[in-house]
């Protein structure tokens, strides 16, 4: 039997998602060989993320390579992958949510200091749209690369605070100090592991489809329906929250401009059918209710 492929980036967080997923597919009786590949977005660490222009800079390495049968799935962070996806490829499994909160971690010297006088290093936009909701004279610093790197810049000064997915540092096992940060809304789909693989590999698609956690797979699907439909990508401040709670799911959502001066946010709670788009639906009341001026003018700012 020939060894199943399993495409990731290189850093160590990306390595650990994989040997997780590796770790399933060997209860499925699979032997896996995983397969390190540099990704656009790890080669260009001095440009924020919205400047390189272009979505998917984390995933579309992976994709050229499932594409041309270099491996055989590609494993991704799902918030990551844009929601149009390249033609033949598919989501095809997503392992269970955890801890897809952000984070604050401080440097030693800004322990003491109060939160709304930290100067934040962080190149996302929804990270930065949402403090500036809550904190609208906040200065900030661009900071690019993995959880190591983040962290080492952190410490030689580049800012007082960073913010991380809780998911990162659990996973990699850190032993750091951070604070919870609520109303910084999470991106939609964070903190979820996924398998991506050809659309026409049936019998691989199936098997996978065995691993996949049901009830995260519904969640996520409304979240990046309500982002693709405002159309966001990887580049408006825009949150997503879904979570089914006995039987029903509790969906939070946010667009903001860029300054946090204008935001518009939808909580609610509905039963959960799987034969209607619900992120879909709910996106277009926030279009109707300004999102619609407030994502041109999004756009014309980038």
């Amino acid at each position: 039997m020939n060894k199943l492929k399993i495409g990731t980036r290189n850093s160590p967080l990306a390595l650990w998602q994989a040997q997780e997923v590796e770790s399933k597919l060997k209860t499925l009786g699979f032997e896996t060989e995983i397969v390190p590949i540099i990704s656009s977005g790890d080669k260009n660490l001095n440009q924020p993320l919205y400047a390189l222009g272009i979505t998917g800079v984390f995933t579309k390495d992976l994709d050229i390579a499932l594409l041309n049968k270099e491996i055989d799935i590609a494993v991704h962070s799902l918030k990551d992958v844009p929601t149009q996806l390249p033609h033949n490829i598919q989501i095809s499994a997503v392992l269970e949510r955890d801890f897809p909160e952000d984070v604050l971690v401080r440097n030693d010297d800004s322990e003491p200091l109060e939160i709304e006088v930290l100067k934040i290093a962080t190149s996302s936009l929804r990270r930065r749209a949402f403090w500036l909701k809550e904190f609208p004279e906040t200065e900030f610093a661009d900071i690019r690369g993995n959880v190591q790197t983040r962290l080492k810049k952190l410490d030689n000064g580049i800012a007082n605070a960073t913010i991380f997915s809780l998911a990162g540092i659990k996973r990699m096992n850190l032993d750091i100090t951070y604070e919870q940060i609520p109303f910084l809304l999470q991106a939609p789909s964070q903190g979820v592991v996924a398998i991506a693989s050809l659309s026409d590999n049936d019998k691989l698609n199936e098997r996978l489809k065995t691993i996949s956690h049901k009830e995260t797979e519904i969640c996520v699907t409304i979240e990046r329906e309500f982002l693709k439909t405002l159309e966001g990508g990887c580049t408006a401040p825009i949150g997503a929250k879904a979570e089914m709670l006995d039987g029903q799911i509790r969906f939070i959502g946010r667009l903001c401009s860029l300054d946090g001066k204008n935001c518009i946010e939808t909580d609610e709670i509905f039963d959960w059918n799987d034969s209607e788009n619900f992120g879909e639906k709910i996106a277009l009341k926030v279009l109707e209710n300004g999102g619609k001026e407030l994502m041109e003018e999004i756009r014309k700012s980038l």
